[in-house]
Parts: C-alpha cells; sequence; structure tokens
C-alpha cells in the first residue's frame, strides 16, 4: 500500500490531511493513494447539509459535532466554501464557526473551495469523504456552499440531507419552486423565534403535501442554532431516518452515490485528457480561437472529442 494511504488508515492525521490536500490539487500519484483506500470505505454514515446563504448551517453543524462526540462517535467535516478570488483556496468562514473543536482530536475539519463546480460542492468532495471513511470517521457530515435553488448534489453524496431554511425568504410559492427542498430527508426551520416561523413551517408542509402519496415521509423540525435549541430533535430525526430506510432504497442510494462519484471522476479524467489533446496552449488558445469567433464552442468541442477518440471530426465541424 502507498505511504500516505497506509498512514492514513494506521489514523496518521498529518497523512491524511496531506493526502487530502494532493486530491484537491490532482497531485500526480493522489490517485492511486485513493485507490488504495477505497476498499476500506463504506463505513462512516454520510450526512449532507444544505440550505441557503444565512440560514445558520455551520452553526447547526456545529452542534450535531458537539452531540455525536457526546456519544463517543469520531466526526469528519467536509465545508465547502466559497473560492476566493486572490488565492483560488477556501474562504474559511464555516470553519471558523467550528473552532471550539479545533483540539477535539475526534474531529477532522477539512475545507474545501468549490473552485467553479457548480451544485453546492467541490470538486473533491466525494474523495475528501472517501478518505475520512477509512481514517474510521463513524459520521461524516458535508456542508455545502450555500448557493440557492439548484444546490442539490449532496443528495447523492450523503445517506441522509438535512435542508435548513429561516423565516422571511419567501412565500409558499418560492418554498415550492425551491428544487433545494425537494431532495430534503428532514427540514429544519432554523431562527425559529423570529416572526414568520409558524407561515414557514406552514408553507414546507404544505409544499410537502405535493409530493407523490408514496413519496418517503420528511419531517419538518425548528431549531434556534445559536442557542443550541431542537439539535437533540434533529438528531434523533437523523435516527428515524437511518433506521427507516429499506434495503431496496438503501441499495439504490448506494448505486446513486456510486454513480455520482464515477460520473465525477469520469468528468474530471475527460476534461484532462481534452486540456493534453488541445494542444499548444491548451484549453485556454481554444477559447481565446472561439472568443475571436474563428469557430464556435460546439465544434472546438467536437474536434476534441475526435482527436481522443482518434478519428476525424463530423463534416461541419469548424477549426479551432
Amino acid at each position: 500500500m502507498a505511504g500516505l494511504a497506509k498512514a492514513a488508515l494506521a489514523g496518521d492525521v498529518r497523512a491524511a490531511a496531506q493526502l487530502m490536500r494532493d486530491l484537491d490539487d490532482r497531485q500526480p500519484g493522489a490517485l492511486q493513494e485513493l485507490r488504495e483506500l477505497y476498499p476500506a470505505t463504506g463505513r462512516a454514515y454520510v450526512l449532507g447539509v444544505t440550505g441557503n446563504p444565512g440560514t445558520g448551517k455551520s452553526t447547526v453543524v456545529d452542534w450535531l459535532i458537539e452531540r455525536y462526540r457526546r456519544q463517543g462517535q469520531r466526526v469528519g467535516v467536509v465545508a465547502i466554501d466559497p473560492t476566493s478570488p486572490f488565492s483560488g483556496g477556501a474562504i474559511l468562514g464555516d470553519r471558523i464557526r467550528m473552532q471550539r473543536h479545533s483540539t477535539d482530536d475526534g474531529v477532522f475539519i477539512r475545507s474545501l473551495a468549490t473552485r467553479g463546480h457548480l451544485g453546492g460542492l467541490s470538486r473533491s468532495t466525494h474523495d475528501v469523504v472517501t478518505v475520512l471513511d477509512a481514517m474510521g470517521n463513524d459520521v461524516v457530515i458535508i456542508e455545502t456552499v450555500g448557493v440557492g435553488q439548484d444546490e442539490v448534489e449532496v443528495v447523492a453524496a450523503a445517506h441522509t440531507s438535512i435542508v435548513i431554511t429561516v423565516p422571511g425568504l419567501g412565500d409558499e410559492v418560492q418554498a415550492i419552486k425551491a428544487g433545494i427542498l425537494e431532495i430534503a430527508d428532514i427540514l429544519v426551520v432554523n431562527k425559529a423565534e423570529r416572526d414568520g416561523a409558524d407561515r414557514t413551517v406552514r408553507d414546507l408542509q404544505g409544499m410537502l403535501e405535493l409530493r407523490p402519496r408514496e413519496a418517503p415521509t420528511v419531517e419538518v423540525l425548528r431549531t434556534v442554532a445559536t442557542r443550541g435549541e431542537g439539535i437533540d430533535e434533529l438528531c434523533a430525526a437523523i435516527e428515524r431516518h437511518h433506521a427507516g430506510v429499506g434495503a431496496a432504497q438503501a441499495a439504490a442510494r448506494r448505486r446513486q452515490r456510486a454513480f455520482a462519484e464515477v460520473r465525477d471522476a469520469l468528468r474530471e479524467r475527460l476534461l484532462e485528457a481534452a486540456a493534453a489533446a488541445a494542444g499548444p496552449g491548451g484549453l485556454e488558445a481554444i477559447a481565446a480561437e472561439v472568443a475571436a469567433r474563428r469557430t464556435d464552442p460546439y465544434s472546438a468541442a467536437e474536434r476534441l472529442l475526435a482527436a481522443l477518440r482518434g478519428t476525424d471530426p463530423p463534416r461541419g465541424a469548424g477549426g479551432c
């Protein structure tokens, strides 16, 4: 087994952190290390926490960490943050709110920058979850970046998806049209001490009544995360969802997560191969050709695909 993978399995936190960084930076050899780790995964329970910016996701996650540690469970956290326009790294806003766990050996928190990846996750999210799982964490929490109504990729990465909202984000029409709510296993109305919390709960319950009759039950809970209120009820709801998922549904979710991992890995490899096939200047040179209207993006893509296949591009595909 390769060095970092072996050390991470033995509980070496420094080695695991280095491997996560190498994976996020796409360093040579990091994927081979990940291949070595993969057979040791599949034991952690993965929670996805998502919602609009400002709903209190990080504060809820902070309390979840506290509750799971009180039970003696090891917790890994993947906090997806916006990309810094200066360094290209993660703006560590989410991690700052979890500082009280920074000296706890049973908690590992890793921030990842989105780096242009859509859907609320980072391009390395699945890879980092794999490392945290292999390290022996009992629970892995993914906190998404908070991008709005299309932040739905987390459902493919988690066993239980928690969507957090707050009063005052909109009327029942907003609740119905927000695709982010349709992926929830548990809905949480945070900052429930505010005016309008009762209406928000009613709106969400009304939305759930529009779902097909055979759709799984989704609980709607209230929390005041700044005071830790409602967190015990949330933990109990997570346990009920975990226990209530049947064998067929659990198998379907495993396939969904595997599909997402294969898709993301394939997407990365295809982009790398296309960049290599683009020749001098890479994809940036092709983008310059498109910007100058000397070709179009569709023909450029066809030519790159043809180069990957070793075939001639389709007739009509312009030069790039």
